[in-house]
C-alpha cells in the first residue's frame, strides 16, 4: 500500500508509539580516496568541514542542516553507501529499542554515543529487510 504525505489517515504504529521522524541525520559513504573526495563534495557540492574523528579516519562534511560522512573502503571493501542515519524525536532511546527488539527488527548493538549532524547524543543501529545499515538518532 502507498500512501501519499496529503493522507493523514494512515500512521505508523512506530510513528505514534515510540518516536517521531525529523529528517535526514547523515549519509556515510566509503570512499577509496578521501582526499579526492573531501575536494569533491568541497569544491562541487559547497561543502564545509565540520568535524574528523581521527580514531577511525572519517571525514564530518556538513551540507545545509545534514552531514555527509566520508569513511576510508578498506582494502578490496565495498565502495558506496555505509548507512544513513535518520534524525528523530523520543524521550527515551532505549525504550525504543526495547520495542523494536520486541518486534523482532535486527539491530546492531546498543545505544551508543556518537556525533551527528546535530552533535554529540545517543543513537542506535538497525538493519531493514534487505539488510541496510540504518542509524536511528535523536536531535540533541
Amino acid at each position: 500500500m502507498v500512501v501519499s504525505p496529503e493522507d493523514e489517515s494512515h500512521v505508523g504504529p512506530l510513528e505514534v508509539a515510540m518516536f517521531k521522524p525529523l529528517g535526514i541525520d547523515h549519509v556515510v559513504l566509503r570512499v577509496r580516496d578521501q582526499a579526492r573526495s573531501q575536494r569533491f563534495y568541497e569544491d562541487v557540492l559547497g561543502c564545509t568541514l565540520a568535524k574528523f574523528n581521527e580514531r577511525i579516519s572519517l571525514i564530518h562534511l556538513r551540507f545545509g542542516d545534514a552531514l555527509i560522512d566520508l569513511l576510508p573502503a578498506t582494502g578490496a571493501g565495498p565502495v558506496g553507501p555505509d548507512h544513513f542515519c535518520l534524525s528523530i524525536h523520543c524521550d527515551d532511546l532505549k525504550a525504543v529499542a526495547d520495542e523494536l527488539r520486541r518486534k523482532a527488527v535486527a539491530l546492531e548493538g546498543d545505544v551508543v554515543q556518537r556525533f551527528g549532524a546535530w552533535g554529540d547524543g545517543p543513537s542506535l543501529y538497525l538493519r531493514d529487510p534487505d539488510g541496510h545499515m540504518i542509524e536511528l538518532k535523536p536531535r540533541s
